[in-house]
């Protein structure tokens, strides 16, 4: 966003960010890394009013997308320093693992709450899945911005299917995981998140290994940035959308 040279956006972004941090604070109890699932339901139930705030809070944010587009997607110079900047064509993407938004931006047409059948709510919902076929800088942005009107559009779904009745079931006080190998992945901001689990029925897992979407998304820098501008690096950098923390495994 800072490549147009203002700040502007970004400053204007915290404000719709705050109210979604707020909702997830007041259920879970925090704000940076929430901890809310348990095996066999949920930590506590939802605080009274969360539904009812959280539908308005879904509300102003398509309407800051809104915004956002006019003011900063419809701007020429934040086109012309995105457009044809940093472009990852389907089979590179394909190679590095890229996933998420970054592989969609390429012209991918692969998303895992659709194309993968895990015993979650997306089947239960209508969403649409957002490609873009030119792989750029611009692209990847795009798609984040179409993917987050679209996430407003799950949440209001969701919520009007919460059953009533106990958020959590009757679970062992000892859980032993059963013997055998795992992997479960799904869509996470970033791209996909997985867990591989090996078990050799004991208390605990005999292995876990983590496949952070961050770890692939900056895999491609080396090739993505070869010939290009030094102040289009930053530019291309933000669009990979990676987090460091990711990346340490």
């Amino acid at each position: 966003m800072c490549s147009s040279g203002a700040v502007t956006p970004v400053f204007l972004a915290f404000r719709d960010r705050e109210y979604v941090l707020n909702l997830i604070e007041s259920a879970t109890g925090g704000r940076f890394h929430p901890n809310f699932d348990r095996i066999g339901g949920l930590k506590d139930d939802l605080p009274e009013g969360w539904i009812t705030e959280t539908k308005q809070v879904m509300k102003k944010l398509r309407n800051f997308c809104d915004e956002i587009e006019n003011l900063l997607f419809g701007n020429e110079i934040f086109q012309s320093r995105l457009r044809g900047i940093g472009v990852i064509p389907a089979d590179v993407a394909k190679q590095y693992g890229l996933s998420g938004a970054n592989l969609r931006a390429s012209g991918v047409d692969w998303d895992l709450r659709r194309d993968q059948q895990l015993p979650l709510a997306y089947d239960k919902v209508d969403f649409k899945v957002w490609t873009h076929p030119d792989g750029d800088s611009f692209a990847r942005c795009w798609i984040r911005l179409q993917e987050t009107r679209e996430a407003t559009l799950i949440v209001d779904q969701l919520l009007d299917g919460i059953p009533s009745g106990p958020v959590m079931a009757k679970v062992p006080r000892i859980i032993k995981v059963p013997e055998g190998e795992a992997w479960v992945s799904t869509e996470n901001p970033l791209g996909e998140m997985g867990y591989y689990v090996v078990s050799k029925g004991d208390l605990g897992p005999f292995r876990v290994k983590i496949r952070s979407a961050s770890f692939n998304n900056i895999s491609i820098v080396p090739w993505v940035l070869r010939g290009v501008y030094v102040p289009d690096v930053i530019s291309i950098l933000a669009s990979l959308y990676f987090i460091l923390g990711d990346i340490d495994r």
